[in-house]
């Protein structure tokens, strides 16, 4: 027995040896995913096709993400996360500090728009080339809140202009109607969407965009200083993920077109022309050398306007309102 004693010694070793190193190179399983429910304030839309490219290129997955899209009001997801019940949502500019106006926490993680995203346009016709021109005119508008109004506003104060020098109409969003039958001048608008549909229908136009004129906060991500002190990492990396897809739809617009139909229904059946062209407008808004990146003097301009509005009672520590910490 004390002769094997050596032989069954060494077999064992060998076997854990073995064992350690079939250990070591087989791949770890995979973690499971955070579900992030992601409130995005419009319905399904092209416009959306960065983030429809992060899912299905695996981005959201490699950091992991898995992503629910919830196509419910902005509002309600700023919210939400201002609530601390959801981590982000996708808001426009202008919600930031209204939120944290009214106490909360928000805070703008990640830009996606470079651009203010909202036009005037009128029918060639009507001769509004420039701000000026819209002297004495009627302007549609939505109604007297939201991006477009807001960004309506900071264009007349950016060019010396009162809304009492024009009138200003309540239509709903009937926009395009409203001035195809002209019953207004102009209309304000978003610039990737019913400038396109009227030019699709034949009519010939003026636009003037809101960027042209004055920089503004716009479009991007929202999270909530409770994630960014005791989750810092996730922030990093939803914007990471969102920003590969930003990335690779303005490198690939036909390819991101083709993946949006998975989400956006009826997308297969409706004027691809106009739609590939609502995407390669709204790539103009996000292109920029430093993707995600907050430019300071945007977000003062916001704070200024929505101040001289009276939308805020006071100006607010606009440096707490978003961070550019957490840039890939």
């Amino acid at each position: 027995m004390r002769q094997k004693t050596p032989f069954i010694f060494i077999t064992i070793i060998f076997t854990l040896l073995i064992s350690a190193c079939t250990s070591a190179s087989s791949p770890a399983e995979p973690a499971e995913l955070e579900k992030i429910r992601l409130p995005m304030g419009y319905i399904p839309n092209i416009q959306y096709a960065p983030y429809y490219v992060a899912v299905e290129k695996g981005y959201f997955a490699e950091v992991g993400i898995e992503i629910e899209f919830d196509y419910s009001y902005e509002t309600d997801g700023v919210a939400l996360v201002g609530a601390g019940k959801l981590p982000f949502s996708i808001v426009s500019g202008e919600q930031v500090p209204l939120a944290r106006a009214q106490g909360l926490p928000v805070v703008y993680a990640s830009a996606w728009y470079e651009d203010y995203p909202i036009s005037v346009v009128s029918k060639t016709e009507s001769g509004i080339s420039d701000p000026a021109d819209l002297v004495g005119k009627k302007v549609g508008l939505p109604g007297l809140f939201g991006a477009n109004y807001i960004g309506f506003i900071a264009l007349l104060h950016a060019n010396d202009l009162e809304e009492d020098d024009m009138t200003l109409e309540a239509i709903g969003f009937n926009q395009v109607e409203a001035l195809a039958t002209d019953q207004v001048d102009a209309i304000v608008v978003y610039s990737a969407n019913e400038p396109i549909q009227l030019v699709a229908q034949g009519y010939e136009i003026n636009e003037i965009r809101v960027a042209d004129y004055v920089k503004l906060a716009s479009n991007g991500l929202l999270t909530n200083e409770k994630t960014l002190e005791e989750n810092p990492e996730i922030v990093e990396n939803m914007s990471t993920a969102f920003l590969r897809g930003v990335e690779y739809t303005v490198e690939n617009p036909d390819e991101a077109y083709e993946i949006s139909k998975e989400y956006i229904e009826n997308l297969a059946e409706t004027d691809e022309a106009v739609q590939k062209e609502i995407l390669a407008t709204s790539i103009e808004f996000w292109q920029t050398d430093n993707l995600g990146y907050s430019d300071p003097a945007a977000w003062e301009n916001m704070n200024e306007i929505l101040f001289e509005m009276a939308l805020i009672s006071a100006k607010i520590d606009i440096e707490k309102a978003y961070t550019n910490e957490f840039l890939p």
